[in-house]
């Protein structure tokens, strides 16, 4: 077929109020270009290099959404066009355009083709003032995206920083509260010492009642786990015993005792170390011992705990790393698990199965961090309070998988192929901006050159992250603005 002459282009709709000489421009500058069917036109993230318009046969428009291919819409209408769509921007506005999506020839298809390196600076001498307009409204959206994706970010680190500060609060009230009750305890130990020590006690006896308290500490530390009926059995067979031996209030110290792992056997054999005058004492110092333990373990457990948030808030955020490191991806799992464990309601079982021989991948830590953290968040949203959030990883020929799935009421048909839209989202108004996945997505599959997968139906949804176990080379060490 030979190039369109300037009648044939006026039937076109896009080109009829064109004026001769802009019409002489475009015989000159395009050319006829046929497609067999099946034949792709251009392809999704490839350089924006031309501007085509349908003439005839049908073309399908689609994009890549998780991995796979998604049509968004079919054409046969003639005048239709695609491609370098924005060819009018200017290279300060949008440099380095690429197609946004993969156009398929469905049947034989003719095209008109303009090369966009020339049809954008046309389209910007004939029409000025609607360029201005149009590079207004493109700038002013790009804004608005970077200025919610920001806010995005703040809401979401604002809601892990009132979870960690949660987190942190309750094991540091608890060492707080431990630590002024073993100040009390220790006090007690003091003034019970001297009872012992002023009694009528045989000076070779005080050294065995020292070796039974450390004894009583390593009993303390091996402590078994009793269930009620066992704690109540083995709290009254300790509270008889300190009642037959004349120990006031034994009944208060019978469930110390017990949870300490004393029991009748071994009180005898401490009774049996001191004169009858001083088992009360004794006893009571012994079980001072116990009390002053266990606070210690838990001043210890709580720590412990402190510890272990700071860290995982390390981990998560990255601060004191490398933006682009090789890391262990169950660590990142992990410490964002962490970091929301104030969201996950009791009512959320996690199950973690993690295959170990993984090895460490390159990736940007920190932002992965937030893919895990927009998956989960979403898992427990869509369960409402109740089910099974499951956390597996794998390995894939050359790729790591790592899957986030829930119990939850699953992604409707009609709009999973929209789900890593920006702005689309199912949430009520004010829940959701829309753009958790979107970023996700971005995240993956431009910035580490992997993939997200999705499989949903009621009862069992399950996110699939594929990423490389080696740099893929047009990655280098740069990160990529997620804004653009």
């Amino acid at each position: 077929m030979s190039n369109l002459t300037a009648d044939e282009l006026r039937e076109l709709f896009l080109f009829e109020h064109l004026s001769e000489d802009q019409l002489a421009w475009l015989v000159e500058h395009g050319q006829v270009e046929t497609r067999a069917a099946g034949v792709p036109v251009h392809t999704e993230g490839e350089p924006a290099t031309c501007f085509f318009v349908l003439l005839e046969g049908t073309i399908a428009l689609c994009r890549n959404v998780g991995g796979q291919r998604v049509e968004t819409s079919r054409t046969d209408h003639r005048g239709s066009y695609f491609g370098a769509t924005q060819a009018y921007l200017r290279g300060e506005v949008q440099p380095s355009p690429t197609y946004r999506m993969t156009v398929e020839s469905i049947t034989d298809t003719v095209m008109y083709q303009l090369d966009a390196d020339e049809f954008g600076p046309a389209i910007r001498e004939w029409f000025p003032m609607a360029m201005h307009l149009l590079e207004g409204l493109f700038l002013g959206m790009q804004t608005t995206q970077r200025i919610v994706n920001d806010r995005e970010r703040l809401l979401a680190l604002g809601s892990l920083s009132a979870g960690l500060t949660h987190e942190l609060n309750n094991p540091a009230a608890a060492a707080v509260r431990a630590t002024a009750a073993l100040r009390e305890r220790v006090a007690g130990m003091r003034h019970k010492l001297a009872m012992l020590a002023s009694g009528k006690i045989d000076p070779e006896t005080l050294p065995a009642l020292v070796k039974l308290q450390e004894n009583a500490v390593e009993r303390v530390a091996k402590a078994p786990k009793l269930g009620p009926l066992e704690t109540n059995d083995r709290e009254d067979e300790v509270g008889d015993w300190l009642e037959d031996h004349g120990v006031r209030g034994g009944w208060d110290l019978a469930p110390t005792l017990v949870a300490g792992g004393l029991d009748v056997e071994w009180l005898d054999e401490a009774a049996s170390l001191c004169p009858n005058s001083a088992t009360e004492a004794a006893v009571r110092w012994l079980a001072y011992t116990v009390e002053t333990e266990t606070l210690m373990n838990e001043i210890e457990d709580a720590t412990t705990r402190v510890s272990t948030l700071v860290g995982a808030a390390k981990q998560y955020s990255q601060l004191d790393r490398a933006p682009f490191q090789v890391v262990d991806v169950h660590e990142l799992l992990d410490s964002t698990l962490v970091m929301l464990g104030s969201k996950i309601p009791e009512g959320v079982h996690v199950v973690k199965d993690y295959d170990r021989s993984l090895p460490p991948i390159p990736a940007f830590a920190g932002e992965l961090n937030q893919v895990w953290t927009n998956l989960v968040d979403n898992a427990l949203g869509a369960m409402r309070g109740t089910g099974t959030l499951t956390v597996r990883t794998s390995r894939l020929d050359d790729r790591v998988v790592v899957e986030i799935g829930d119990t939850g009421t699953g992604i409707p048909p009609e709009v999973k192929g929209r789900i890593f839209e920006p702005f689309f989202t199912t949430k009520a108004v004010g829940e959701g901006t829309g753009l958790g996945l979107e970023i996700s997505w971005r995240i993956v599959v431009k910035k580490h050159h992997g993939d997200i997968l999705v499989d949903s139906e009621p009862g069992d949804t399950r996110f699939r992250v594929l990423l490389p176990l080696e740099v893929p080379v047009r990655v280098g060490l740069t990160a990529i603005d997620l804004d653009e």
